[in-house]
C-alpha cells in the first residue's frame, strides 16, 4: 500500500465533460476532483453511464475536458503523456495478429529507440512477469483471451511507465481467468514501480485491487466518495474476500453505486 507521504502523481481538478449532438448537450462528468499518489492503485467505479471511462481518457490525454484540467507529473495533460501506458478491454484489437507475442511487447520499445536486443530482453522479462515465459514466439490467435490480455499487460509494463491506465481490462474473460488476471495487478505494481488507475464495473474487483476507490455519482457525475481500502497485502482471492473488512467495504461502495437506502 502506498504511503500517505508519497508525492501526488496525478491531480484531477474540477473536471467537466460535455457531449454535444443535434439532440442537445449531455453532461457526463461535472466538477470531478481527486488526487492519485505515486505507487498507489486507484479504482474508479460508479453506475452505468457515470463517465468512468471519460475520466480515465481525460487523465490519459485521449479526451480534452470541457472544463477543468488534469495534471500529471507536474504538467497539465494536453495529449497522451509519454510516461503513461494504457490497457483496454478489447485485447483482440490491441495486439497485432501478424506479430508474435514478444514482437507485440517489443513494439513500443523499438518505437522509442531501444535497440532490438535490449527491447527483446525487456519484453521477455515482462512476459515472464505475467506468467507467459516461453510463449514469446506464439501469435495472438494461438493464445486464449486471458493470455492475449496478459500480452497486452506485458507490453504496457515493459514500457516502464510511471502511470498505467486500465479500462475494464478483465471484463471480457471468464470468471476464473479474471481472478488470475486480478492477481497480477499488485505484484506488477510492486515489481515495476508503477501507479495504476483502474476502471471497473465490478465492486469486488475494485476493493480487492485498490488502495482507494473513487465512487462516481450518476450523471452528471461528481465524486460521491473516495473510500480507503485498508486491507492487508499480499491479498488472495480466498483470504482477502473472506475478511469482514472486505465485506464491509464492498457493501458500502455497492450501496453508493446503487443508491440504496442509507447510502451516502
Amino acid at each position: 500500500m502506498t504511503s500517505p507521504d508519497s508525492p501526488v502523481l496525478v491531480s484531477v481538478e474540477h473536471l467537466r465533460h460535455e457531449y454535444r449532438s443535434t439532440a442537445g448537450t449531455y453532461v457526463a462528468v461535472d466538477d470531478v476532483s481527486f488526487e492519485v499518489r505515486a505507487g498507489s492503485v486507484v479504482s474508479i467505479v460508479g453506475p452505468s453511464g457515470a463517465g468512468k471511462t471519460t475520466v480515465l481518457r481525460s487523465i490519459g490525454g485521449l479526451l480534452r475536458p470541457t472544463a477543468g484540467r488534469v495534471v500529471f507529473e507536474g504538467a497539465e495533460v494536453t495529449g497522451p503523456p509519454q510516461d503513461a501506458a494504457f490497457v483496454f478491454q478489447d485485447y483482440s484489437r490491441s495486439l497485432l495478429p501478424w506479430m508474435s507475442a514478444v514482437s507485440n511487447v517489443m513494439l513500443p520499445l523499438r518505437a522509442k529507440g531501444m535497440s532490438r536486443a535490449d527491447a527483446r530482453e525487456r519484453a521477455e522479462q515482462a512476459l515472464h512477469a505475467v506468467g507467459l515465459q516461453g510463449r514469446g514466439r506464439v501469435h495472438p490467435r494461438q493464445l486464449s483471451g486471458g493470455m492475449q490480455q496478459r500480452v497486452a499487460i506485458a507490453r504496457a509494463v515493459a514500457y516502464q511507465p510511471a502511470l498505467l491506465l486500465m479500462d475494464e481490462p478483465f471484463a471480457s474473460v471468464d470468471a476464473q481467468t479474471r481472478m488470475d488476471l486480478e492477481d497480477l495487478v499488485l505484484p506488477l505494481r510492486d515489481e515495476f514501480d508503477v501507479t495504476i488507475i483502474f476502471v471497473t464495473h465490478d465492486i469486488d474487483e475494485a476493493v480487492y485491487l485498490s488502495d482507494h476507490v473513487v465512487v462516481l455519482s450518476p450523471p452528471p457525475s461528481r465524486i460521491a466518495s473516495i473510500v480507503e481500502v485498508d486491507l492487508p497485502i499480499p491479498r488472495t482471492q480466498t483470504e482477502t474476500k473472506a475478511d469482514p473488512v472486505f465485506a464491509h467495504l464492498r457493501n458500502e461502495i455497492l450501496s453508493m453505486v446503487r443508491r440504496e437506502p442509507g447510502s451516502a
